[in-house]
């Protein structure tokens, strides 16, 4: 089995810090499921770094306090999230 990840694109700093930080809670709803996806993309492409189709482009993933897009790059066996928005309430 292939070793799947997740990171910040381009860095943790410029997606969750910044001028308008994310709250510390939806960091942490933000990380456990990015693990979950790596998990699922991991089950799904046993060997990704083969893959030679099409990949899904960037989709959105809904947390308790916000949401957050991502993009997984199956030949990389990376998900990347790359934007976190808090919740307005």
């Amino acid at each position: 089995m292939s070793e799947w990840r997740w990171e910040y694109e381009p860095n943790e700093t410029h997606v969750v810090g910044g001028e308008t930080p994310v709250p510390p809670e939806l960091v942490a709803e933000v990380e456990q499921r990015a693990g979950e996806l790596a998990r699922a993309a991991a089950a799904l492409h046993l060997d990704g770094t083969g893959y030679q189709g099409v990949g899904d482009g960037v989709q959105t993933a809904f947390v308790p306090g916000g949401m957050f897009l991502y993009l997984t790059i199956v030949r990389h066996e990376c998900v990347y999230v790359l934007q976190v928005t808090a919740s307005p309430i």
